[in-house]
């Protein structure tokens, strides 16, 4: 009842998964990783516990084989389970039961000199998903691994997906030190639990991660002089706001801007926002 991909970037640095089903909330049974770890997809008639007991055989040290079978072998129930596995090293594993609903499979690769990929699916219009997904994932090397993941689902969504229809999709993609504020390994949790087009709406999603979960790069920054800052003071109290800084907070732009209340610099996207009337759903 799903489709997903499970893989390691090609600069070894960061672990994800994407899915889609006609499944309500999918992103909350299916993946999981662990930055430094790897990643899993459990599906079919899933069994959850795959997610914590599979990194726990990673970290352990084993490979993404070593810890599919331990899985398999442990299940009684291993003939409706779908799992896709890439450890620390970027090794791929994936396992299709043989109880499964047609059409289901799944596919394994290298991409890069440290990356990898499991592809997998099970009640899909056919095999063309998971060669779609496979296509869209090789074909878009050097981009950054949440945006691959993403066209990995697209290319399997527009290619037939889940023969039973669409409701829900998720991304996960950790590396360390990723998350907000660098506090933990989460670069990318997103979840569209019932949607009519539920891809679309990840992509939409994900657009607004980058743009308030992620950290501007020095090309991003425009230099904030004394004329900027008296401009950008007079933006937010025309917007409402006692000052600049409570504009940044209220808005949730505390990454897109430097150290407050004299910020050195701004984002370009982030000064366009405040020039264009003050949030990111009116720019």
């Amino acid at each position: 009842m799903t489709f997903s991909i499970v893989a390691r970037s090609d600069d070894g640095e960061s672990w994800g998964v994407a899915v889609a089903s006609k499944f309500l909330a999918v992103g909350s049974a299916v993946p999981a990783a662990a930055a430094g770890v790897g990643a899993i997809a459990t599906q079919a008639d899933a069994n959850l516990s795959f997610k914590y007991v599979g990194l726990a055989h990673l970290d352990d040290g084993a490979t993404a084989q070593v810890a599919l079978d331990r899985l398999v072998e442990e299940d009684e129930g291993r003939d409706h389970r779908q799992v896709g596995i890439v450890d620390s090293d970027g090794n791929a594993a994936t396992y299709t039961g043989d109880g499964c609903f047609a059409w289901a499979g799944g596919t394994t690769g290298r991409s890069g000199e440290r990356g990898g990929y499991a592809i997998q699916g099970n009640i899909l219009t056919g095999p063309e998903v998971v060669e779609a997904m496979e296509r869209a994932w090789t074909s878009s090397e050097g981009q950054p691994v949440e945006r691959r993941l993403l066209a990995a689902l697209a290319a399997g969504d527009e290619a037939g997906g889940d023969s039973r229809g669409r409701q829900s999709a998720a991304l996960l993609v950790v590396r360390d030190g990723a998350g907000y504020g660098g506090h933990d390994d989460v670069a990318v949790d997103l979840r569209v639990d019932d949607h009519a087009a539920p891809v679309t709406e990840l992509a939409r999603l994900l657009d607004l991660n980058d743009l308030y979960l992620t950290a501007s790069t020095p090309e991003e920054q425009v230099p904030v002089d004394d004329a900027l800052m008296a401009e950008l003071e007079e933006l937010a109290r025309a917007d409402g706001k006692d000052d600049f800084a409570t504009w940044v907070g209220s808005e949730n732009y505390e990454m897109r801007v430097g150290t407050l209340p004299r910020p050195a610099w701004i984002d370009r996207r982030i000064l366009e926002i405040i020039r264009g009337g003050g949030s990111a759903a009116q720019a």
